[in-house]
């Protein structure tokens, strides 16, 4: 018998088992939580019992998780698909040498950083200015983990927002620049570009359409452009000067990219000091990945709750639930984080996956997917996990009023997603209602609510910058557990190509330049749609 076949036969024989069962015998919130710096993980409202607990541990260390994560740490070239090192973690660990190839990569890394905090201070305080004078917007142009990664975070921390305004464009489709650039004044806004090779489609097409709308005011508008790009001939060809383009190593993927370069967007928003307590979180949960046992890990434990649920008791999607509107573009982050990580059918020596691989992530901050998914999450027939995250206390203590509703509905939603109603209970209510008979059976049916939902949540003090960058680095390293453990490749995305591909062929067909032979008649008939509507 296998581990894994230990954990398939547990998950069958606990599958009719109530949660709150588990709470009947001994501590069961103390024995299943666990705390590191400012977090505190509840994973007690699960299916897993000790022995459960027991088997997932080792199936991390069947697996190796702690010498994969030490390879990657210490700049192995763990993405053997692509040949690179994975070496997000370098940029924010600034004090310890790090080698690839025998090269120290740290000396770059921190003078790439000091670079960005030099010009993030000149745009701040007015040295750096655009035609019309000090710099009041930024405009960062990427796609994929060049916009999701910034522009998640400086949503998340606008409290401490002192710098100018950011806004973030990454749609090729033009009413996104063209919403985001109204109203913009050209001669005060700085345009960063965000592409590692400067040839990003949807970026390039973005980035020469703010050119052209900037050059409508400003004479010479290249001097209003930073790019975040290791292609100095493309970017100089671009016209923007070397001193304003910021280069980043292969090793660092693009939805791992933001604690760099990719993060000057943020840097500028919140300051230097408030970017480095952002690095300085992630740092600290990083190290707390590396040391910590695996029963006290709470990258591991994230993790196995995860494997866990979608790998051994078939639970398809995931619900990221933050109870703080500052974070409510994380779960698109994590989106990307993971599916783009995990989402994959061959393991690492090419053959298919004998299991299913990464789970489907949505979710919504709450309260207001409380009053849109969460009937689904409580009374449908499929049982969907959920990671709710709360902060103890918010950033506005006039309305500490409001955020003391906002965690009581975060807890009250996991205590009922596992508690439920049973039948009797609401038949009781409907009964005081004044029901009777066959009526008050079908009244009272539909207010029941299952119950023995699964559930975790994390806790922390308040959403500072030290804190975000740790449950970041939180996330991160919980979605490379969970690739080793699946024997995937976490770091390449070679399902985002062939969309590309085809879609750089369909361009010429839809401007009538080619005659698109060879097309299926489905998409012969959508080209020959849009063609006719356009006139």
């Amino acid at each position: 018998m296998t581990i894994w076949q230990d954990l398939l036969d547990k998950a069958q024989s606990v599958q009719s088992r109530e949660i709150g069962e588990l709470f009947e015998k001994g501590n069961r919130a103390a024995g299943f939580s666990r705390e590191t710096g400012p977090f505190l993980f509840d994973f007690s409202k699960t299916n897993i019992d000790a022995e459960t607990l027991d088997l997932l541990v080792k199936l991390a260390e069947e697996k190796e998780v702690a010498a994969r994560a030490e390879a990657m740490f210490t700049g192995e070239k763990i993405n053997d698909t692509e040949g690179r090192a994975v070496l997000h973690t370098a940029l924010r660990n600034l004090d310890t040498d790090v080698f690839v190839d025998g090269e120290n990569v740290m000396p770059e890394v921190r003078a790439t950083y000091a670079r960005m905090e030099a010009f993030a201070r000149d745009v701040r305080e007015g040295k750096f200015t655009g035609q019309g004078g000090k710099i009041t917007d930024v405009v960062n142009i990427g796609i994929g983990g060049s916009d999701l990664g910034p522009a998640m975070a400086t949503l998340a921390l606008a409290p401490y927002h002192d710098g100018p305004r950011c806004h973030f464009v990454s749609n090729v489709d033009g009413a996104h620049i063209h919403d985001t650039l109204a109203g913009l004044n050209p001669e005060t806004t700085l345009v960063i570009v965000a592409s590692k090779t400067f040839t990003t489609i949807e970026t390039m097409t973005n980035a020469e359409t703010a050119k052209r709308w900037m050059a409508e005011k400003v004479s010479d508008p290249a001097q209003q452009f930073a790019a975040l790009s290791t292609s100095a001939e493309k970017t100089a060809a671009f016209g923007i000067d070397q001193a304003r383009v910021f280069g980043f190593a292969d090793w660092v993927g693009g939805r791992y990219s933001m604690w760099g370069p990719i993060g000057l967007s943020l840097m500028i928003a919140i300051g230097p000091e408030g970017f480095a307590g952002f690095l300085r979180g992630a740092a600290t949960m990083d190290a707390h990945f590396r040391k910590a046992e695996f029963k006290d890990n709470l990258p591991v434990l994230l993790a196995l709750v995860g494997i866990w649920h979608n790998q051994f008791c078939d639970y398809a999607t995931r619900a990221v639930l933050p109870y703080d509107q500052r974070l409510a573009r994380l779960p698109a982050y994590l989106q990307q984080l993971e599916m783009e990580s995990n989402g994959k059918r061959v393991s690492m020596d090419g053959k298919d996956l004998p299991y299913n691989s990464g789970p489907v992530v949505w979710g919504e901050p709450g309260t207001n997917g409380q009053h849109a998914f969460y009937q689904l999450i409580h009374q449908g027939t499929r049982v969907i996990p959920c990671e709710f995250m709360v902060a103890a206390e918010g950033h506005e203590p006039d309305l500490a009023h409001q955020h003391t509703l906002l965690v009581a509905n975060c807890l009250a939603q996991s205590e009922a997603l596992m508690r439920g109603r049973s039948l009797a209970e609401a038949t009781e209510i409907m009964r005081k209602k004044g029901f009777e008979g066959d009526e008050l059976d079908r009244q009272a049916r539909h207010r029941v609510f299952p119950g023995s939902r699964p559930s975790t949540t994390l806790l922390y003090p308040k959403l500072t910058p030290e804190v975000f960058g740790g449950i970041v680095a939180l996330y991160e390293h919980r979605v490379f557990v969970e690739g080793v453990i699946l024997g995937i490749n976490s770091f390449d995305q070679w399902g985002v190509e062939l969309g590309k591909e085809l879609a750089l062929a369909l361009a010429p067909v839809l401007k009538g330049e080619d005659a698109g032979e060879g097309k299926d008649g489905s998409t012969r008939q959508l080209v020959a749609r849009v063609q006719s509507l356009r006139g």
